[in-house]
């Protein structure tokens, strides 16, 4: 009976033992991730003008990108791009490395078991042992001799004051960073195309303006040599003529330049050689809706991926702060080994044979020359700039926004006083021509009215692309493409 208490004793002894070692194993010195207090505005300004909020919940950032840019020739080039972008491969490889390094960080929370093992054999001449047989009776060697061990070790650093879970807990945060980092290039990748493709369908439409206005200069100019020939005009008329046409025919190549140079942009957007973009569809430059859902403010913290890369770093470098603090305390290691040897192979596993050893050691830092202090203050440090880092990019998000939504209203007007002033033009070089040819006016008066046709008929459709740029802006500045 007291041989059975005695055992019992014992047994709640060691239970008492293990239980507080596991109470002590789970704590985690340093402070608890907090996400730091952001202001955000009730709405973004320039909403009020340009989008009617219908449904405060609903954003257009909350949109695939597919049902956002619905040109089937857009869509083909962004699905490639996803597909085939190096930026994109590259991010995601980088991903599966931060993968490794979490499993590599984690690894340290666990106890390391090794095996290993070691044989010896050796066969001599009868001449060398002092006699003719292989057994000695005089107990001098034997031949064949052997030998051979067997052993098992383990080691564990009990993490007392959770600093490998404090490393496990940065390194995951700095894999989700890495995370949204690669959706924050699909997102950016997806704007660069669009952007790109409405660049190309622009200057396209520039050339076809360029290239219908050499047609009518060079009319003009036949017209102006016919009537110098018959001596109803002077030759300023003529060279006047020529002035138009040159001004626009010099236009053509330096259009088609950029045509092809934007092209092979797209095409290395694309992870292709450089060539051309087909292209059919006649509306690219569509104007966008003038009524658009932006959603709160608020929900910009967990839609875009620049900010959630901020706080993910900031994670990481909160947990630092305690890997830091643990370094003050004391670790304890612990080492095992067990193993069994012998003379000759059949003796290895013998009873006789088995050793048995563990070793602790308890290491408490007492002077470092300030490099524990300085480790602790410099996480502390980094942690401050992470949030002023959360911060910054949560206030540029903000700016973005409201500058996309300004831009969606301004452009829009802009667009509409450019055809206006397209349609006066048009009228006034109709004008124009009309009394040059009835002799009522000179030349100069055509050359001037239809100088300002072309230009305004270019930056009409510059004002086109930037209306529907406005578009690609305002849905990036919500955070939407990386879905």
């Amino acid at each position: 009976m007291s041989s059975l208490l005695a055992g019992l004793k014992r047994t709640a002894s060691l239970t008492a033992s293990g239980l507080l070692l596991a109470a002590i194993a789970g704590c985690k010195v340093g402070p608890n991730y907090k996400r730091p207090a952001v202001p955000a505005p009730p709405a973004f300004r320039g909403a009020d003008e340009a989008a009617i909020v219908s449904d405060a919940q609903s954003s257009i950032g909350d949109q695939k990108w597919a049902s956002v840019y619905q040109e089937p020739e857009l869509q083909e080039l962004i699905r490639k791009a996803l597909v085939n972008n190096f930026d994109v491969r590259i991010a995601a490889e980088r991903i599966l490395e931060q993968e490794s390094q979490v499993q590599i960080t984690r690894a340290q929370q666990f106890p390391t078991l090794s095996a290993g093992g070691t044989g010896f054999g050796a066969s001599f001449p009868a001449s060398t042992l002092g006699g003719s047989n292989n057994n000695s009776s005089s107990g001098g060697i034997t031949s064949p001799l052997a030998a051979g061990s067997f052993n098992l070790s383990a080691a564990w650093t009990p993490d007392f004051w959770g600093l490998y879970r404090r490393q496990t807990e940065a390194a995951r945060a700095q894999l989700l960073a890495t995370t949204w980092a690669q959706r924050a290039v699909r997102m950016t990748l997806v704007q660069n195309v669009a952007t790109g493709y409405i660049q190309i369908r622009a200057l396209d439409k520039q050339l076809d303006i360029a290239k219908q206005t050499l047609k009518i200069r060079q009319d003009s100019v036949d017209l102006t040599k016919t009537l110098e020939q018959g001596g109803a005009a002077p030759l300023s008329d003529v060279r006047q003529a020529e002035q138009l046409l040159y001004t626009a025919s010099s236009q053509i190549p330096q259009l088609e330049q950029q045509i092809q140079q934007e092209e092979n942009a797209i095409k290395l957007l694309l992870g292709e050689n450089p060539g051309p973009i087909v292209r059919v569809s006649p509306n690219a430059l569509t104007p966008p809706p003038q009524e658009i859902p932006t959603g709160l403010p608020s929900q910009l913290l967990e839609r875009r991926p620049d900010i959630q890369q901020a706080e993910a770093t900031l994670v990481a470098a909160n947990a630092q702060i305690g890997v830091a603090r643990a370094q003050f305390f004391p670790q304890l290691a612990i080492s095992a080994s067990a193993g069994v040897g012998g003379g000759s192979f059949s003796d290895i596993f013998t009873t006789d044979s088995k050793t048995i050893y563990g070793i602790g050691t308890l290491t408490q830092p007492i002077f470092a020359g300030g490099k524990l202090r300085g480790q602790l203050n410099l996480s502390k440090r980094t942690e401050e700039e992470m949030v002023i880092t959360y911060q910054k990019t949560i206030a540029g998000a903000f700016r973005d926004v409201s500058n996309a939504l300004i831009a969606l209203k301004k452009q829009h007007d802009y667009r509409v006083e450019q055809e206006k002033l397209v349609a006066a033009a048009q009228d006034a070089t109709r004008l124009a021509r009309l009394r040059y040819q009835g002799g009522a006016t000179a030349y100069l008066e055509v050359l001037t009215t239809d100088s300002t046709l072309f230009s305004a008929q270019l930056n009409l459709v510059s004002a086109q692309q930037g209306e529907a740029l406005t578009l690609v802006q305002l849905y990036s500045a919500l955070g939407g493409g990386w879905q």
